[in-house]
């Protein structure tokens, strides 16, 4: 973490004393490492990687106009929720493709409709004793609609608007993504990673408030603006999924959130001395106990409900791990099936630190997403698309 270092390079820089930081963009190094202040005083860590490109390179081209049939999801649904904390989403008529549509029982329904039961209902319901009990009409306490439609088509490396950021967890740190980073970067990929407040070589405020999640998110957003193209691709562990999720900083932007179901040997599968070696490797999970509390008791984020994930019209890859002992396998399946294009992935010889378990696997996933379209176009237009994903 940032201390007498961070220090130093501010006073050089700005000609002050630590105590008297001023606005301060970015400290760019030649290793791909930069140091942005979000806030006075509040600099956090980033890997930024950008593939080279030729000053002959043309730019992207301007989004073609929509094709019809090729690569286009209309988003129709109504989602009601009741007093007792019932929740019943529809997916209407043709609304959702059936290819892309993954229920729990593993149906592709197109019509389908879920409902989960979170509490007890206090309607009578008919049973072979009492058959002509009537159920009693319920008022929902709120009724969504949702109507859109979506052109989707695949986030290649080679196309200099494409972005990907990679937001760690709780207890980690951007060396969790080295892997991934360096695949995607060899790939063509632009790649952004940040260290949260408080991990890696970020600093860290000695104030619970600073930890919460309001002001993380904050913080990211900040990150996203400076980095953001037209696409962007999010990447998220464990805690550093709800900040891929977070309308306000990345939704309204069109962007796809991908995300993968965390201390120590515990979040792997296996604990031998390749895993030893994993939490050495980059001082990945060096944070002090006083930030692990304050993260832990700072995640509220009320808004973000199951509602609010059946709002989301952004495709979204899940990846879990078999053995994860944090998340069980059930709350993932849950959640694809309430989020509207979902796509539920499991690995079986993998735990909560998957990406570094198993890379190979994991990039392969992620990879083989960004490329994935709903419709693939002819042979002889493969290729030429430039929409949002």
């Amino acid at each position: 973490m940032l201390t007498s270092i961070t220090d130093g390079i501010l006073c050089c820089l700005l000609g002050k004393t630590p105590n008297a930081v001023g606005p301060l963009e970015s400290v760019e190094s030649s290793d791909g490492y930069s140091f942005v202040e979000v806030k006075p005083g509040r600099v956090l860590r980033v890997k930024h990687a950008a593939p080279s490109r030729s000053a002959e390179e043309a730019p992207p081209s301007e989004e073609e106009p929509s094709r019809p049939g090729m690569g286009v999801v209309h988003c129709k649904r109504k989602i009601t929720v009741y007093r007792n904390g019932q929740l019943i989403i529809e997916n209407l008529g043709e609304a959702v493709r059936s290819d892309i549509l993954h229920c729990q029982n593993g149906s592709t329904e197109p019509n389908s409709t879920v409902e989960l039961e979170l509490s007890d209902g206090t309607a009578a319901t008919p049973t072979p004793a009492n058959p002509t009990a009537k159920r009693r009409k319920r008022k929902p306490k709120k009724t969504v609609n949702i109507d859109c439609k979506k052109r989707i088509t695949s986030c290649k490396g080679t196309q200099s608007d494409v972005v990907l950021f990679f937001l760690h967890g709780v207890g980690g740190s951007l060396d969790i993504w080295k892997e991934q980073l360096d695949f995607f970067t060899k790939l063509g990929y632009e790649v952004v990673a940040p260290d949260l407040a408080g991990h890696g070589a970020s600093s860290a405020p000695q104030i619970a408030a600073a930890y919460t999640f309001y002001t993380l998110a904050e913080d990211i957003r900040a990150v996203f603006k400076r980095y953001a193209k037209k696409r962007n691709i999010l990447i998220g562990h464990s805690y550093g999924l709800k900040f891929c999720t977070a309308r306000d900083n990345f939704c309204s932007n069109s962007t796809v959130a991908a995300a993968q179901n965390s201390w120590g040997l515990a979040g792997f599968a296996r604990q031998g001395a390749k895993e030893k070696q994993l939490l050495k490797e980059g001082n990945a999970f060096n944070v002090s106990s006083f930030v692990l509390r304050a993260m832990m008791s700072g995640q509220y984020w009320p808004e973000g409900d199951e509602v609010y994930h059946a709002e989301l019209t952004v495709p979204i890859l899940l990846v879990h791990g078999m053995h994860d002992k944090f998340v069980p396998v059930e709350e993932d399946q849950r959640m694809a099936e309430i989020l509207l294009i979902a796509f539920l992935k499991v690995i079986d010889e993998g735990s909560h630190m998957v990406m570094m378990e198993c890379p190979e696997t994991v990039n392969t996933l992620l990879h083989e997403f960004l490329l994935w379209e709903p419709e693939s176009p002819p042979a002889a237009e493969e290729g030429t698309g430039t929409e949002k994903k």
